[in-house]
């Protein structure tokens, strides 16, 4: 991505986002890729970044482990293993054993479940393998703690064994003359101690001319002499030649090591690489949860949708001081290129651009941003900034000039892919002559289809947005009743510089405030009060929104309140209507039973019995009861007195009788062969052939 001019990103504050991500970071991989970060223009490798971090960020937030060891600096030691004749140390092959161990264990994370749940955190070991060969033949030559095993070699055991057996010979021989001369008197009162890696013997002074064996020195105070015994002289030497010996055995494994090793110094770089690569992606994630960032919705288009989006580091300050952060909500499209925001001073026009610059610049390095997820963003492919003075006295230019020369690089420069950012357009000049050139270069910039922020409090300018297509307006709302900026951006309509009512907060004279409106154009000041009144109308207009918003929402609760209470109601009176139904269902069953018990008497008494006249009379009793005929019929007669029948298919709402218990009730609802039937308070389920529609005969008119 190109950016103008050099120091754009410290103008947009770049530098101190990675500040915060470098302390993040543990490994000087990771650092020095903050160090060196790149805004990518390619779509593939920027998704496949913003993915990994926001994978990495799941994986933090679910509380899930990671395997996050990390190994020190080893590209010293990577590059003296690919070099022939090296030798790398017991603690330097230490911290490769340690960045196997790392590599391994993230391997060993990464099993089949989890490469399909962190697709993108996978291709960082993609085309690579861990190679167990490495870290066993590590371990058969070096301890835990770097030292050459006993076991490294044939040579090495053997010098040590001998050197175990002299060091015991010169340690109980020592030992004997030092009890010796201790029981003479001789010794000072700390009686040993090394000189040149050999033990001596502290003699007072006095004394040294009666010991034999070899002067290592004396103490400041020359009241003690340090003396190798001549008992201890030849062991010594022969304890020196056994651990130069062992010296150079080392030395001739660790060298050999080294050399079987090499092969594998471009796979221990790429471990080296993986390691980096996971602690800096760790670190954006641990940035992005620190900013509530998220991943938005990224196109390879020229476009900006931005839904709640934060400055991210007003957003960490405020946190801190627990104070409340606005948000911009802003969309740039092929209709909407060029933004003019207004307003007054210390307003937040400036902040605003910083915003929507810092964000871009974040999401093209690879980091998540504090927007809502469903907001969308593109990648542009150049980056231009103008903010502030920049006259410069090295090259005796004004501030105007040097506000034209950086002008006149947007204009030949700028295409669609272009994102541009200008504070106070057209300032430094006079207002009228200054507002023309403005207006002009913003003309050329449309035209180059680019897309960008101006602040601007000329007039000219507010009225061009008005009227040029691709270019809209912006204000910065002010709370004109309390004289405070709100330092929240209204898109759709420009904003008054609140120059008088500033005046008033501030405290200025009112016959100056006065005599200041005299002097102002009729037209302007007319129309700066417009612009007045309808930002305060706008902001009274949101005030009602969002109060209905919240009725809406009230509404939309008691609503679902209301559901739950009917569906509870419905559900206890079918529960109500299965009970009564069971009730209805056990009655019917004793019913058969004891029709069924007096059934089989009855065929008992038709074999006894010889009148068999009187016993058919009992079971025509038991099966035709005369009451139930009765009240049956009186049931039909009386509802063909009150109802006619009609010849139409059931419909919802009908009044039906039911052919087997004749009972009227009304249809609520038809549910394929069946249709549900409110019979007085309970609904009831009955055949659809089961029933005929009826309807109430007209009553006559003497009838009461």
């Amino acid at each position: 991505m190109k950016v103008y001019p050099d120091n754009a990103f410290i103008q947009l504050e770049f530098d101190k986002v990675k500040t915060l991500l470098e302390e993040h970071c543990v490994t000087s991989f990771a650092k020095n890729r903050v160090a060196h970060m790149r805004l990518h223009t390619k779509l593939d490798h920027l998704l496949m970044e913003l993915r990994q971090v926001h994978e990495y960020k799941l994986i933090i937030e679910q509380a899930l482990y990671f395997p996050s060891d990390q190994a020190g600096d080893l590209k010293k030691e990577i590059r003296l293993l690919g070099i022939s004749g090296s030798m790398l140390t017991g603690e330097q092959w230490i911290q490769v054993r340690r960045l196997l161990l790392a590599t391994e264990n993230i391997f060993r994370w990464l099993n089949n479940q989890r490469r399909e749940a962190f697709p993108n955190m996978t291709l960082v070991v993609k085309d690579t393998y861990y190679e167990k060969a490495v870290a066993a033949m590590i371990d058969e030559v070096i301890d835990e703690t770097g030292q050459v095993k006993d076991s490294a070699s044939v040579d090495l055991a053997r010098i040590r064994h001998s050197l175990y057996k002299k060091r015991q010979e010169l340690r109980r021989t020592f030992e004997k003359v030092v009890a010796r001369l201790n029981k003479a008197g001789y010794t000072a009162d700390i009686s040993e101690s090394f000189s040149n890696g050999r033990r001596v013997i502290a003699i007072l002074s006095e004394y040294k001319r009666q010991i034999k064996g070899v002067f290592h020195g004396e103490s400041d105070s020359r009241r003690t002499t340090f003396m190798e015994p001549e008992e201890t002289t030849e062991l010594n030497n022969q304890v020196y030649e056994l651990e130069n010996e062992e010296l150079k055995e080392i030395q001739k494994i660790l060298r050999s090591l080294t050399a079987s090793l090499s092969v594998y110094a471009p796979l221990l770089e790429t471990y080296y690489r993986i390691i980096g690569l996971y602690d800096f992606i760790r670190a954006k994630a641990l940035l992005a949860i620190d900013m509530q960032a998220s991943l938005p919705v990224v196109t390879d288009k020229t476009q900006m949708r931005l839904i709640h989006g934060y400055h991210p580091l007003l957003l960490l300050y405020n946190k801190k001081s627990q104070k409340k952060t606005i948000p911009v909500d802003l969309t740039f499209d092929d209709k909407n290129r060029i933004l003019i925001i207004s307003g007054p001073n210390a307003g937040g026009k400036t902040v605003t651009m910083k915003t929507v610059g810092l964000l871009q610049i974040m999401l093209q390095a690879g980091l998540l941003v504090p927007v809502h997820p469903d907001s969308q963003m593109g990648i542009f492919k150049q980056l231009f900034i103008h903010m502030g003075d920049t006259q410069s006295i090295e090259f005796e230019l004004s501030t105007y000039s040097s506000h034209l020369l950086h002008m006149k690089h947007f204009i030949e420069n700028a295409n669609g892919r272009t994102l541009f950012f200008i504070d106070e357009l057209g300032g430094g000049s006079d207002p009228n002559l200054g507002g023309a050139f403005a207006e002009v270069i913003l003309e050329q910039l449309a035209k180059k289809h680019a897309m960008g922020i101006v602040t601007t409090h000329y007039l000219n300018l507010k009225v061009m947005a008005g009227k040029t297509a691709g270019i809209f307006n912006g204000a910065m709302a002010f709370d004109e009743s309390r004289l405070q900026p709100l330092y929240q951006l209204l898109v759709g309509k420009p904003g008054s510089s609140y120059t008088f009512s500033i005046a008033e907060r501030i405290g200025l004279p009112q016959a100056l405030i006065a005599r200041a409106r005299t002097l102002v154009d009729e037209n302007q000041f007319k129309l700066d009060q417009l612009l007045n009144s309808t930002e305060q109308g706008l902001q009274e207009l949101d005030k009602e929104k969002r109060k209905l918003h919240k009725l809406i929402r009230e509404n939309d609760k008691l609503k679902a309140e209301m559901e739950r209470v009917l569906d509870k109601e419905t559900h206890r009176q079918q529960v109500e209507l299965l009970k009564h139904q069971n009730k209805l269902s056990e009655e019917k069953l004793q019913y058969l039973k004891d029709t069924e018990r007096k059934l089989r008497q009855l065929m008992i008494s038709w074999r006894k019995a010889e009148q068999k006249d009187a016993v058919i009379k009992e079971f025509a009793a038991i099966l035709f009861p005369k009451n139930e005929k009765v009240v049956t019929g009186k049931m039909a007669r009386k509802l063909k007195s009150t109802y006619d029948e009609l010849d139409a298919p059931i419909e919802v709402g009908m009044q039906v009788k039911s052919k087997r218990n004749h009972q009227v009730g009304e249809v609520i609802e038809i549910r394929g062969k069946r249709a549900v039937v409110k019979i007085g308070v309970l609904p009831m389920q009955v055949e659809l052939s089961d029933l005929v529609a009826v309807k109430e005969k007209p009553k006559d008119p003497g009838e009461k």
